[in-house]
């Protein structure tokens, strides 16, 4: 039945609420992809990133300069978008070398500066050689394609019409369930279970003879990898990428979907990334009818109100649910352990 429903899922939403809403769905996919590659490094390995949002952008400058007119080449999509997750796999293992001594705040501190300086390093590849284009972004990407068959295109298929963005959809929902089974794989591997173990006592993960500095560095390097898989898609999909599109915004918001879904748990993440982008499109199309159908006219400028409302959302959900809306269940029991000990 779960089948059934994600595959008509883009026909109904189409016939429902119009096609706007169809390609929502489709960044929904890819930012659950993020999530999910954050998960890993931050749910399960314990390992605070705020600059996880660089790898997406390595990924989709990969797929950018590989496959469109600004350095002449146009690879296949089958070769460009692996070389994009390969080398935001390198780009991740870059970063978690040097700072494997460095946790919580720190940690955060240098993850933060090297998702900037990925972005100013692209906005600023222009001169004296240029090859980003600088904030000017790269255009007329070359579409996802497979052999003749494009997703740029509508198709007619066993009777039916798909759209560009339906069948993007379809893509898109491939990988990400792809994505899903490999952290479920992990999640109950002996890696992940390293991963947990470092999360909640490095020291005693370091004494038990597990190899700290192989694990984190593997948590980076499978994080990054999702990133660069989804930077990848969104670049053809898209078919234009810029820096703004990679700021550190972007990287609050997917960790806002892992922490506000639910921390190593690959369900709640799923609903925290299907939340966080939906919800601020609905208040974008809902907060202006709302206000001519309660003052008869717009007090508050709908972008503004938005943005007011999700906040006010956020810090609803983390005082209501401060594990999350789908915890784990060993992360539920943690905060029941600290509420205990804290009231005695």
């Amino acid at each position: 039945m779960l089948a059934i429903v994600l595959l008509a899922l883009p026909f109904f939403t189409d016939a429902l609420f119009g096609r706007g809403w169809v390609r929502i769905m489709d960044f929904a996919l890819l930012y659950i992809m993020l999530a999910l590659g954050l998960n890993i490094v931050v749910g399960y390995a314990g390992l605070l990133d705020l600059g996880y949002i660089a790898f997406f952008a390595v990924g989709a400058y990969c797929y950018a300069l590989l496959g469109s007119p600004q350095l002449g080449l146009h690879l296949p999509f089958w070769v460009v978008l692996p070389l994009g997750a390969l080398l935001a796999c390198i780009f991740g293992v870059l970063l978690g070398a040097p700072t494997l001594r460095l946790r919580g705040d720190y940690l955060a501190i240098v993850t933060l500066g090297f998702g900037e300086i990925i972005r100013i390093f692209l906005n600023n590849l222009n001169a004296p050689i240029n090859i980003t284009n600088g904030p000017q972004g790269i255009s007329m990407i070359d579409p996802i394609r497979f052999g003749e068959f494009s997703l740029g295109n509508t198709h007619e298929l066993f009777g039916l019409t798909f759209p560009s963005v339906h069948l993007h959809y379809y893509l898109f929902l491939l990988f990400t369930l792809l994505v899903i089974f490999i952290s479920l794989r992990l999640e109950d591997s002996r890696i992940g279970r390293a991963w947990m173990a470092i999360r909640e006592d490095e020291v005693a993960a370091e004494a038990m003879g597990i190899n700290t500095r192989n694990i984190k560095l593997l948590a980076f390097a499978m994080g990054a990898t999702f990133g660069g898989l989804a930077g990848g898609l969104f670049a053809g999909f898209q078919g234009f990428v810029s820096p703004e599109s990679f700021s550190l915004t972007e990287s609050i918001t997917v960790l806002c979907m892992v922490v506000l879904g639910g921390m190593g748990n690959i369900n709640g993440v799923l609903l925290g990334g299907i939340l966080l982008v939906v919800l601020p499109e609905a208040l974008r199309h809902g907060s202006g009818p709302a206000q001519q159908l309660l003052f008869g006219k717009t007090l508050i400028d709908p972008e503004s109100l938005r943005m007011l409302l999700f906040g006010l959302a956020l810090i609803t959900v983390m005082l209501w649910r401060p594990s999350g809306l789908w915890p784990s269940n060993q992360r539920r029991r943690e905060l029941v352990a600290e509420n205990d000990t804290a009231q005695l």
